[in-house]
């Protein structure tokens, strides 16, 4: 092992689709740095955002790095509770999203714990990093929103400490290339069939779109739960002669279908930075986006729809399929500037 290098533990609680391609893309990127990389499964959600500092109490090396860079799935202030060799270790807290911010499925129990642990998180790194101005705005207004609901004994001045060390540091994409056979009828889904992504709202704006046209293709990507979205079901019966491919696939396939298909739609209620419709925009394909979250602060008025409205997203589409906007400028996401901002953090920190 290079002594030389500056070692660094990343720590993620939550090893799910897109925190994964984060915690690889950091490790393999920045080679400068002696990485010890932790993860524990994307699966119970609950048991996981309590319970890592007792899953990983046996599995942390004796020798203490010199930086930790946490996800705020991470449980910080009872990690360095545990281990009082990491007291004095800086620490970034990364915030991939924010329990603030979150919708919660009807069928999960709503428990303010999950805030909790990403407030004493906050309060115990050294800096936040956040991956878009809507995940840092959110976060600060849903500390102070829960603080005033606290009984009493909240000391002042929390959510200025908190703002004052917080910083924007999206993550860096890597850029799909665009393919030179573009499918200008080809709709594009890539997102989870979970209920945080609203797949209802985009199944409801295919049927409307249907009845007035049928000059459209689908290409349905994303992971699903064994028991099929039953957005998914409806669109697979009523429109199933549509489908070119309803999978989720290799990359290679992956970034092929990207290449491929010119408008890219999103209907979700939760997204703190839009990875994959960032990865589409970048193969070339027009994003359709709710007016909300944080492609407010991505793409222009042009490129989103009233946010939940099914028959304006229908409309957009019809609209697109004759004619639609150029595909925004992304390369911000995947440029250097944003790289060599991520390895000053690291260094510095």
């Amino acid at each position: 092992m290079n002594t030389l290098k500056r070692t660094v533990w990343l720590l993620s609680a939550y090893r799910s689709d897109s925190h994964a391609s984060w915690a690889d893309s950091i490790v393999d990127t920045f080679s400068e740095f002696q990485w010890y990389k932790l993860e524990l499964p994307g699966r119970h959600f609950r048991w996981r955002i309590r319970g890592n500092p007792l899953s990983w109490l046996h599995r942390l090396p004796e020798q203490a790095p010199d930086l930790i860079l946490a996800t705020s799935m991470v449980d910080l202030s009872t990690l360095k509770g545990l281990h009082p060799r990491l007291a004095a270790v800086p620490c970034l807290y990364y915030f991939h999203e924010n329990q603030f911010a979150y919708p919660v499925s009807k069928r999960q129990f709503d428990s303010v714990d999950p805030e909790m642990v990403q407030l004493y998180g906050a309060l115990a790194a050294d800096r936040l990093l956040f991956n878009s101005s809507y995940n840092r705005d959110s976060f600060l207004h849903g500390v102070a929103g829960l603080l005033q609901k606290l009984p009493d004994e909240i000391p002042d001045g929390i959510v200025d400490t908190l703002q004052n060390k917080s910083q924007l540091l999206p993550v860096v994409i890597t850029p799909v290339t665009a393919g030179e056979n573009r499918n200008q009828k080809l709709i594009l889904w890539n997102h989870r069939w979970e209920y945080d992504k609203q797949p209802l709202v985009f199944c409801d704006a295919l049927l409307q779109l249907y009845k007035t046209r049928q000059d459209f293709e689908l290409a349905l990507l994303g992971s699903r739960p064994l028991n099929k979205a039953g957005a998914l079901l409806e669109i697979e019966q009523q429109l199933g002669d549509k489908i070119l491919v309803n999978e989720k696939v290799s990359r290679d396939d992956y970034c092929k279908y990207l290449s491929r298909s010119a408008i890219a739609v999103s209907t979700a209620t939760h997204e703190f930075q839009g990875l994959s419709m960032l990865e589409a925009v970048s193969a070339g394909a027009v994003p359709l986006v709710p007016d909300d979250l944080c492609y407010r602060e991505q793409y222009a008025d042009e490129y989103r729809y009233k946010a939940g409205d099914s028959s304006a997203l229908a409309e957009r589409l019809s609209q697109w399929l004759d004619s639609r906007p150029l595909p925004p400028d992304v390369s911000y996401w995947y440029g250097e500037e944003l790289i060599n901002n991520w390895y000053q953090m690291l260094k510095d920190c």
